[in-house]
């Protein structure tokens, strides 16, 4: 192998080794990412202290990842490359529900609940009720449709994070929509927490200054027979961090009321105390 002062001759080597790839994508991929990271180290100049400092990095990455902990998805989230994969390939049809990052801690099943359950079984949060409507793009209800729900507790941790305090399944739920496509259930309001920086991850931001907080939130996944599942989370409107959140996740559509509700019989209907807060959130699919 030959190289010249500026390194072009082994990148071309490298992309050429990879010419008798069968798959055609697979080559595109790696012909691509070849180019880009000796462009970067070229345009950076990078030190092999740093390049040695990189693998370190990457290492301890990979080392911090668990069955319920992918400390790399993490990375790619604070990277805002998770924000930008999902911008590329999440082009909807006008009015279907906008999609976003799937985050690090979809990492269990959720349990299978009945409609109305309470999905938060630590209590200690402002009692809360979720309701809307599962509905293709012309408005038609998707009976049958089912929606997969999971967030933090009352004090910003999920149970994975915190077993000894949170049972398992704590603030997670798999719903399926009735024959009119509704769906609804309990749990607390949604506060605003810090992603993990106990790993390779907290200590890129401190690093660079950035906080580690995502505003107040709930994630979904909606899937529907004949429509293309979305990912998605509701945001609490007037939460802290909307316009700085640690991932880049937020879209102004997303962002919800939770509104006080001080009504008796519905709080009896719901089976919370009165008043409660309500949040209403229609799920919109695109036909596939």
């Amino acid at each position: 192998m030959t190289t010249d002062a500026i390194g072009t001759t082994v990148t071309d080597e490298a992309v050429n080794s990879l010419a008798g790839t069968a798959d055609p994508r697979l080559r595109e991929l790696l012909s691509g990412l070849i180019r880009h990271l000796h462009a970067f180290a070229r345009e950076t100049r990078l030190s092999q202290a740093e390049w040695e400092r990189a693998i370190g990095f990457l290492t301890a990455t990979g080392q911090k990842c668990t069955d319920t902990r992918q400390e790399f998805i993490l990375l790619s989230d604070v990277l805002g490359l998770s924000m930008l994969v999902e911008t590329i390939n999440g082009d909807r049809a006008p009015g279907a529900t906008e999609s976003t990052v799937l985050g690090p801690f979809h990492m269990t099943e959720s349990p299978v609940r009945e409609l109305g359950a309470d999905i938060d079984l630590v209590g200690g949060g402002e009692p809360c009720v979720v309701s809307g409507r599962i509905r293709s793009g012309d408005g038609t209800p998707l009976p049958g449709a089912v929606v997969d729900v999971w967030q933090a507790d009352g004090n910003g941790f999920y149970d994975v994070q915190r077993p000894d305090v949170q049972p398992p399944g704590n603030g997670r739920g798999l719903f399926t929509a009735d024959a009119e496509g509704r769906f609804w259930f309990r749990t607390c309001v949604p506060s605003p927490y810090p992603i993990p920086t106990d790993g390779p991850v907290g200590e890129l931001l401190e690093a660079t200054g950035r906080h580690p907080y995502r505003p107040a939130h709930i994630h979904f996944i909606a899937t529907a027979q004949g429509h293309v599942p979305v990912t998605t989370h509701i945001f609490v409107a007037g939460s802290d961090y909307l316009g700085s959140d640690a991932v880049f996740a937020v879209k102004p559509s997303l962002v919800q009321d939770f509104d006080t509700t001080d009504d008796p019989s519905l709080a009896r209907e719901f089976g919370v105390p009165n008043p409660f807060r309500h949040a209403r959130f229609d799920l919109v699919l695109e036909r596939s």
